[in-house]
């Protein structure tokens, strides 16, 4: 077991590292400065030193001279808060071994500890290089597979580096210093597309912008970029293969040859994502001038295909994160409740105004759980997870708030693979203020139809009234004896009475709730019984009635009275539109449909003048009369009773030849 010296004045940085390091691997000893650890180093009781360094600058690099002479021999490993490419160039040269950013990542620090401690294999030969190299190569010889192997493993671990693509070329390049000892060089890449940008790179920018470098000034790097239209961006664009500035196409452009030189460099190597280019890596020579190798740049080529794809993936995921951050903004923006839970019933998202809601009881809460949505919600996500199937829109009232109305809406989300849903949407809406908005208006629509009822009682009774008022008058002139003033007398009161029970009529059916079905009534029987009520309101000559049935066993189950009032005030309208000396009512009595959807069709036809198409239409409104007595609530009831029994009223428009025909449909009892 090896030991882990670190260095450190936060108590939470060495938690950190011993949560991330392998405890069957590495022991750690925690000291906060150097002077208290420098018995174990001049001892020789560590076996490597993680130094924290939260800033970078000439003290911390004071501080990894004072360790290096404490102890030269040991692996030094600096976490730091931030740094910049001199300083951290300046930290190699003194002999560190790594460089790396917090925060601490578990794979990263172990496989770099991995590193430290891998001892040389036994096989290896003590000359790897040529005599007329003056560096490692990476391939082309047997002598060298070793080398490229060991490149490609230092790849590998910057590849899952860091999301972040600067960091990522930073410490490509470190590796390619390292491996192949490149003197300058500097990364060229396109702006990352827009979050809500759709066209292909190729027509999002124009420029390759410096974005990593080492051995240049960055102020220099940050007024020269690489045009795709013309120069060493053209060409690689276009051609995606490495180019020398030895070669014949660099040597006849100028453009080309002027962006070598103002770079420093001799190679130039296109960073492709397999489809489009995202940037070019330009290289100097090797730091002890040596050139580069075909096959080097091969495998170089294809590490740059690499990081190329994992740029594109840190784009994305930027893409990603950000429109995550843009949405979660708005959720929590809405004034209507939002709540995402997830098939193990975990609540993934939940907005401001949904915590508002169903955190009434324990306001402080900052996260809502399943458990926090009242049982009649927690059933249906749970039925919805299951089902997969949409809960239509429904009407809620928490019991904690019961002066407030939601409407609630659950949707499930699921994948195209995915046997149950993924995710279930919970919304909740306040719609108290339209509920109360539509209460109002029921309230004011009420009290409209009240007054206009009063009017019209207030007029039809007042009518009623007058003939009885005058002939009360006159009683007192001892008009009684008068035989024909009796006779009056008689028929005002007749009259009075009959027009006063037919509104006390009207308003006792239209207030009827709950309809009665115990009667079992014939249709011809009922018919003729409501024509002789009708005709006890009607002043006049009978009419020519005649009722024609196709069966006149035909029964319906009902309420007797309620249906003989309906048929009356039909007929009674009937009555009161055939003029002349020939008047005439038909009706006619028969059976429509098949089993099981059987019914009876009575259909009053009379001689008037028939309805026009606006009449037709009014006909069944409250208070609507062509008449200049009456309340007009005739067919307003009709259809009331009707429609109660399940059936339907139709009033046949244009007039069919000079008549008025009205249609009433019942269904028949189970009897017939």
């Amino acid at each position: 077991m090896r030991t882990l010296l670190i260095l450190s004045k936060l108590r939470a940085f060495p938690a950190s590292v011993e949560a991330s390091a392998d405890i069957s691997k590495y022991q750690v000893i925690v000291k906060e400065d150097l002077r208290s650890a420098e018995t174990l180093l001049t001892r020789g009781a560590v076996d490597a030193v993680i130094l924290d360094l939260e800033l970078t600058g000439i003290s911390a690099i004071r501080l990894i001279e004072q360790l290096r002479q404490a102890a030269p021999e040991v692996p030094l490993i600096v976490v730091a808060a931030d740094k910049s490419w001199e300083w951290e160039e300046d930290a190699f040269l003194l002999g560190v071994s790594h460089v790396i950013t917090k925060p601490i990542r578990g794979k990263l620090l172990n496989n770099l500890l991995d590193r430290v401690f891998q001892p040389p294999p036994a096989n290896r030969p003590e000359t790897m290089t040529s005599p007329t190299s003056s560096g490692p190569r990476l391939a082309g010889s047997a002598s060298s597979h070793f080398d490229a192997l060991e490149a490609l493993r230092k790849f590998s671990v910057i590849l899952t580096h860091s999301l972040e693509p600067q960091a990522l070329l930073r410490e490509f390049l470190l590796v390619l210093r390292e491996v192949i000892g490149v003197n300058r060089a500097v990364v060229f890449l396109r702006n990352p597309a827009s979050l809500f940008g759709t066209s292909p790179p190729d027509q999002e920018d124009r420029w390759l912008r410096s974005a990593c470098a080492i051995g240049l000034e960055q102020s220099f790097l940050e007024h020269f970029a690489l045009n795709l239209t013309t120069g060493l961006g053209a060409h690689l664009r276009k051609h995606g293969r490495i180019l020398r500035n030895t070669s014949a196409e660099a040597e006849a452009s100028r453009e080309m040859a002027r962006e070598f030189h103002l770079v420093g460099g001799c190679v130039a190597i296109p960073i492709l994502d397999r489809e489009a280019l995202l940037g070019v890596a330009v290289l100097d020579e090797r730091l002890t001038g040596a050139p580069y190798e075909n096959e080097e740049l091969s495998i170089l080529f294809h590490m740059l295909e690499e990081v190329g794809l994992a740029i594109r993936n840190s784009w994305l995921h930027d893409q990603l994160q950000t429109s995550h951050t843009m949405l979660t903004g708005i959720l929590e923006s809405l004034g209507t409740g939002c709540v995402v839970i997830g098939n193990n019933l975990s609540v993934l998202h939940s907005n401001a105004a949904a915590r508002r809601i169903l955190l009434t009881e324990n306001p402080d809460k900052p996260h809502l759980e399943f458990t926090d949505l009242p049982q009649e919600l927690g059933s249906k996500v749970f039925t919805v997870m299951k089902t997969n199937i949409a809960v239509p829109s429904f009407k809620y009232q928490f019991q904690a708030q019961l002066d407030q109305y939601y409407l609630v809406a659950i949707s499930p989300f699921q994948t195209e693979k995915a046997a149950t849903a993924d995710a279930a949407l919970l919304i909740l809406e306040n719609i108290t203020s339209l509920e109360r908005a539509k209460r109002l208006e029921v309230e004011t629509s009420n009290l409209r139809l009240i007054t206009t009822m009063a009017e019209h009682l207030a007029h039809e009774i007042g009518n009623s009234v007058v003939p009885l008022s005058t002939h009360q008058q006159l009683l007192d002139t001892g008009s009684l004896d008068n035989e024909e003033f009796r006779a009056s007398l008689s028929e005002a009161l007749g009259s009075g009475v009959k027009r006063i029970t037919r509104l006390a009529n009207q308003m006792m059916f239209l207030a009827r709730g709950k309809t009665d079905f115990g009667d079992q009534i014939r249709v011809n029987e009922l018919i003729d019984e409501a024509f002789r009520e009708a005709y006890l309101y009607h002043n006049g000559k009978p009419p020519d009635f005649n009722i024609a049935a196709d069966m006149e066993r035909l029964t319906v189950a009902g309420d007797q009275k309620a249906l003989r009032h309906a048929f009356s005030e039909v007929l009674l309208n009937a009555l009161q539109a055939t003029q002349g000396e020939s008047k005439k009512i038909a009706v006619s009595i028969s059976s429509t449909g098949g089993n099981g959807h059987r019914g009876v069709n009575v259909e009053i036809r009379d001689s008037g003048a028939g309805f026009t198409a606006e009449t037709a239409r009014r006909a069944p409104e409250p208070f609507f009369s062509t008449r200049n007595v009456g309340l007009g609530l005739g067919l307003t009831v009709t259809r009331k009773i009707i429609e109660d029994h399940k059936g339907r009223v139709e009033i046949a428009t244009p007039a069919s030849k000079g008549s008025g025909v009205v249609r009433i449909t019942l269904p028949l009892s189970e009897q017939n």
